[in-house]
């Protein structure tokens, strides 16, 4: 069997994108396992599943280079509303996209897209980790180091932790210990970030399933609610990521709204 994908990036933090709407994918799990392996497949941090919804005007379902399938991608939303609208599925500026963390409003913004990424969830129990209570600047231990976490649902689980240089801190080691910590039952999301100003952070990112990766934009709206919590923020800031620069803002309704760009690379076929 043949497949057709297009192959698309939101600042570095690649996706193979399939478009499902008038066929079917089988074991989604192995076919993201197998697809996303770099120089072994096509290669990707995730797969994403374009389908019709009953609900919303789309749906969207995604895979984590393990197989493991995922509430939420900031990233892969703006993705998705790009190879919605480069391809005439909707004339609609706003879109409803139906995922596992509710339906989820990609905007038109010039050329980036605007995401709402609804409300933060800060209860403990509720994002899911295994404390009460909202969890801020939480002492884990990890080996040598004691790390303060403050916990975040943008849709999906992130512990947020604050260092001084972010650019030389040990991501890939310390990321991996914590995603599988027993504190979290769905595992994590892992964001270590440096406050620039009250205007900028800079953030590098674990991502569950999927490990380092160049961007995240529900690990951007996370740590920036956590930074604004503590107040070392602005509600408005960007973020600075290893692919590029998110934009973040906590407004008034208490929504939280992404805005970043999201590109095409190619479209291929693939025997499967």
């Amino acid at each position: 069997m043949i497949m057709r994908f297009t192959k698309m990036h939101a600042l570095g933090n690649d996706f193979i994108l399939i478009d499902t709407r008038n066929s079917t994918v089988d074991n989604p799990e192995e076919l993201s396992r197998r697809l996303c392996r770099r120089r072994f497949g096509v290669g990707a941090d995730q797969m994403l599943l374009l389908s019709e919804s009953t609900t919303a005007d789309f749906r969207m379902q995604i895979f984590n280079a393990d197989g493991s399938e995922v509430e939420m991608c900031g990233n892969g939303i703006r993705c998705l509303a790009k190879y919605i609208w480069d391809r005439g599925l909707s004339t609609k500026n706003i879109l409803n996209i139906e995922t596992l963390a509710g339906i989820i409003k990609p905007e038109r913004a010039g050329d980036m897209v605007k995401v709402d990424m609804g409300e933060p969830v800060l209860e403990g129990r509720k994002i899911p980790v295994n404390l009460d209570g909202t969890v801020t600047d939480y002492p884990l231990e990890i080996e040598d180091r004691t790390f303060h976490i403050t916990c975040v649902s943008m849709g999906n689980p992130h512990a947020v932790i604050f260092v001084d240089n972010v650019r030389d801190f040990p991501v890939s080691y310390y990321g991996a210990k914590i995603e599988t910590h027993s504190m979290f039952p769905r595992r994590t999301n892992v964001e270590f970030i440096e406050v620039i100003n009250p205007q900028e952070i800079r953030m590098r990112v674990w991502e569950r399933g999927s490990g380092e990766t160049l961007a995240c934009g529900t690990g951007a709206s996370a740590s920036a609610v956590a930074c604004m919590i503590k107040n070392l923020t602005n509600r408005k800031i960007t973020v600075h990521l290893e692919g590029g620069d998110l934009y973040i803002e906590w407004a008034n309704d208490n929504h939280v709204y992404m805005t970043g760009p999201a590109e095409e690379v190619f479209e291929g076929e693939i025997k499967i």
